[in-house]
């Protein structure tokens, strides 16, 4: 019974499991044994089945027959020496790992994109929007205050300022809708503080401007100007942040 190798020996396909493999054996033992069967010559046979299942039956030492006959490192079954294959195992661990590696650059690509794409999407749908209206708001002020200032106690021009300062409310409730409107990027989190603390003060400027119609107290004015000047200035340092951002 000439083999190539321990599976041929022991009658069995390579994809055999271990109740097959064991099953073989007890066959080819009880064939061919001189115990069972002293009238056959085969004590050269008999150590062959014995070897080939001593390998067989170990998870371990038939992965590494695997893949020595994966690489032809032996062309009988006897040439091997039924240790591990050292060489051959780590050349399929450093595969593996080569592998692995390269899954993990591939979902680190991919994380990298989507975070990209998260902050490209923030800083279109929040960011801009959000950064236009703290602008406008801010540099309408000066305009508003100027017409008040041709005579603030006219009925008309007042009531043109009150109307002023609601349009402005209602645009600093929309811009403070917008900043919330979904959750910024880690990397964004000091551009979107100064946003926040930018829309504060233009809402604590306001509130001040409310009150000149009330009592004409011009410290009042002076008050929501200088808070109006602090939101510009947050605003600003934001948007300088979000240029660093690209280089």
């Amino acid at each position: 019974m000439a083999a190539s190798n321990h599976y041929e020996t022991l009658q069995v396909d390579r994809t055999a499991t271990a109740a097959q493999i064991k099953q073989a054996y007890r066959r080819l033992v009880k064939q061919f044994h001189p115990d069972c069967n002293p009238d056959l010559p085969n004590n050269d046979l008999i150590a062959a089945i014995n070897v080939a299942y001593e390998v067989l039956s170990d998870d371990q030492r038939r992965a590494d027959y695997d893949v020595a006959l994966r690489y032809g490192q032996f062309d009988r079954p006897d040439n091997w020496n039924h240790q591990p294959y050292a060489a051959d195992r780590q050349r399929e661990q450093r595969s593996t790992t080569a592998t692995e590696q390269h899954r993990q650059q591939r979902r680190s690509r991919q994380t990298g994109r989507a975070a990209d794409e998260d902050l490209e999407q923030w800083l279109r749908r929040v960011h801009t929007p959000v950064d236009r209206a703290i602008r406008e708001i801010a540099r309408s002020l000066k305009g508003a205050v100027n017409a008040l200032a041709a005579d603030p106690y006219d009925d008309e021009l007042m009531a043109n300022f009150e109307a002023y300062l609601e349009r402005m409310t209602t645009a600093l409730d929309r811009a403070k809708a917008t900043l919330q409107s979904m959750p910024n990027p880690r990397s964004t989190a000091g551009i979107a503080a100064n946003l926040y603390y930018s829309l504060n003060h233009l809402g604590d400027g306001l509130e001040e401007l409310a009150y000149f119609p009330l009592n004409y107290d011009e410290t009042r004015l002076h008050d929501g100007q200088e808070f109006f000047r602090n939101a510009e200035g947050l605003r600003r340092e934001a948007k300088a942040a979000v240029n660093q951002l690209g280089r």
